[in-house]
């Protein structure tokens, strides 16, 4: 079962959390391909079985949706990164990459049918009413969330705003589910937070969204500012259940961190997805040593930064192997139609690694704790490789499964974290502590 993580009445339905999206553009734009006599034969039995079906079946079908179906099929053959839009799921995934939309202010995960609280956003309608990371949703408005698809069950928790929505949940460690009824708003969703860890610059990016990369500027310069940049070691990026969403914020993030080099570059059909990206000159943390947290839900964008500054050995990588999507998907404007979804191109690290259904191998492994009680509820985290249809990965190489990506909400007890300012204080680990893996060779240079 698809893995998805998606923010709360604000569902990206297209390139945003679990993607990465290049420019739009237009349908017309595309590389026409003449299609065979055999082809032109089968669209012919298309049209006898769609006309079959208006006229004769026992209720009178809504033609428009039967053709949605049908579009809907043959996208979602593809890989699980496809998909038709329509005109609404357009209207919202536009809003959404923006990060500002309406609703709860929760991020959720579905994984075989369970719906599960990622975290709430802070100074939301969920985070003031007191939902926690890991709460099980069972209910929305008394109708069971079993049965429902992510899409269906978000679109449930969407509405206006100043409407309300009443939520039960299962909460690990508590015998009886629990109720909230919450108040809908609009949410801007922080897509950078930061926080200053006593020498050490803590930034966690949650979402690749329009506001990323002058969030991280912001965070940068606030921690600097706050520690001093005399007694400042480093910095955490904490790139930790991060789903992906814009290319061109990942590559401006990466770029933040190097003075030169490829970032990455993509490589599709057509000449126009071959691109290649660079960095330009300006470390906006003038050299200061860094360290790279991931996990199992590390993907896409996330990604293409892990992977960047591992290859220029700019950061030091740590925790567990990421996704391991490494496609890039292209937004298609069909008109009043909505939008086309469509995976173009396969993204490479600046040393010309895919890693497409493979993720990036931290240099140092970090295990995170789970507590028991939250590890029986837990579902395993496959990641890329094991989604239905997914794109076959590329090069040299077999296809790795993915990693755990729980991360607890209390930083005393987050293993990785800790590891991670252990790492930038020079702290010599002990003997218990996981071994190193060797650093990934440097990328050649351009």
């Amino acid at each position: 079962m698809r893995k998805v993580s998606l923010v709360l009445a604000g569902a990206i339905m297209g390139a945003g959390l679990t993607g990465l999206a290049t420019q739009t553009r237009l349908l017309s734009s595309t590389s026409a391909v003449a299609a065979s006599a055999e082809v032109y034969r089968s669209l012919n039995l298309f049209g006898d079985i769609f006309e079959k079906i208006r006229t004769d079946y026992v209720d009178k079908p809504d033609e428009q949706k039967l053709i949605e179906a049908a579009i809907n099929g043959m996208v979602s053959s593809l890989d699980p990164h496809s998909s038709y839009l329509d005109s609404k799921s357009f209207r919202d995934m536009d809003t959404d990459m923006r990060g500002q939309f309406g609703g709860l202010g929760i991020e959720v995960t579905m994984e075989d049918g369970i719906l599960k609280v990622a975290k709430p956003i802070r100074d939301t309608p969920a985070s003031k009413a007191g939902i926690l990371a890991n709460d099980i949703i069972r209910q929305i408005d008394g109708t069971e969330v079993k049965g429902l698809s992510l899409t269906q069950a978000v679109e449930k928790m969407r509405g206006l705003i100043n409407t309300q929505v009443t939520l039960k949940i299962d909460r690990p460690g508590k015998t009886e589910p629990l109720e909230f009824t919450l108040t809908r708003s609009t949410i801007v969703v922080p897509a950078v937070e930061e926080r200053v860890e006593n020498d050490i610059g803590y930034i966690r990016i949650g979402t690749f969204s329009e506001q990323t990369y002058d969030g991280l500027r912001k965070a940068i310069d606030k921690l600097t500012s706050d520690i001093g940049a005399d007694k400042l070691k480093g910095f955490v990026i904490d790139l930790r259940n991060n789903r992906g969403g814009r290319l061109d914020q990942s590559v401006l993030v990466s770029d933040a961190f190097l003075d030169r080099g490829k970032i990455v570059s993509t490589r599709g059909r057509n000449a126009e997805e071959t691109q290649v990206f660079n960095a330009k000159s300006g470390d906006l943390t003038k050299g200061k040593p860094v360290v790279v947290l991931i996990n199992g839900s590390s993907a896409s964008a996330a990604e293409i930064v892990a992977g960047a500054l591992q290859d220029h050995k700019r950061a030091v990588v740590m925790g567990t192997r990421s996704f391991g999507k490494g496609s890039v998907q292209t937004v298609i404007p069909l008109g009043s139609n909505g939008g086309l979804r469509l995976t173009t191109a396969r993204y490479y690290t600046p040393s010309g690694n895919s890693i497409q259904a493979k993720g990036i191998t931290p240099d140092i492994e970090i295990q995170q704790d789970i507590p028991q009680e939250i590890k029986d509820k837990l579902g395993e985290n496959k990641g890329e490789a094991a989604l239905k249809g997914h794109l076959k990965a590329a090069g040299e190489g077999e296809e790795q499964s993915g990693s755990a990506s729980y991360v607890p909400n209390d930083p005393t007890k987050d293993t990785q974290l800790i590891a991670a300012m252990n790492q930038l204080r020079g702290v010599k680990k002990d003997a218990a502590a996981p071994a190193e893996k060797p650093a990934t060779p440097e990328a050649p240079k351009p």
